[in-house]
């Protein structure tokens, strides 16, 4: 069993709004994105405040514990999850494809470890990530010493990366500028 999440809880103090709200086509990024999710997995729940994305029409889930940045997203997701495989994405990616998010489910199935998590010649992505629900212990504790880092956080798992030759899908919207140069 797959469920899919879109963490947009963040502040987007960059962007200067809410990123998430932003436009993008008929609807809102954070709407590309979960129907994307949606289509890979089959469900999505947005992770964020529901006052600010409950009329969206996707199950919204309010952080469990506040102040924890994406780490506290992964962890709610990680705790209302009754799948074993959890595909965890920011909102705001909005190059991802459906083919993409297949892709990676498949090869985070198939690695059988605690996660899977795309890499680039930038780095680790590890808010575009799958990951096995026995994985809330490790984000418990993480939580309570404090140490929210999502770099940190996947090299304590088992976890695979994904080697990525095109990190196209995987770049994200931080600011004005990056938005409208999309």
């Amino acid at each position: 069993m797959r469920a899919g999440f879109v963490l947009a809880g963040g502040r987007s103090s960059r962007m200067g709004r809410d990123k998430a709200l932003l436009p993008l086509g008929d609807s809102t990024l954070v709407e590309q994105v979960a129907a994307r999710i949606r289509a890979a997995t089959g469900n999505v729940t947005l992770i964020g405040p529901p006052e600010r994305y409950g009329g969206l029409g996707h199950p919204v889930a309010g952080d469990l514990v506040e102040g924890c940045g994406p780490l506290g997203g992964v962890y709610t997701a990680l705790s209302i999850t009754s799948a074993d495989w959890n595909l965890v994405v920011a909102c705001d990616m909005p190059g991802l494809t459906v083919e993409f998010l297949e892709r990676l489910l498949a090869a985070g199935e198939a690695a059988g470890l605690d996660c899977l998590v795309p890499q680039t010649s930038s780095g680790l992505e590890p808010l575009c990530a799958v990951y096995h629900r026995r994985c809330l212990a490790a984000a418990k504790a993480a939580i309570l010493h404090k140490a929210f880092k999502m770099h940190d956080f996947v090299s304590g798992l088992r976890c695979k990366t994904w080697p990525l030759s095109d990190p196209s899908p995987l770049e994200n919207i931080n600011t004005p500028e990056e938005w409208s140069a999309r």
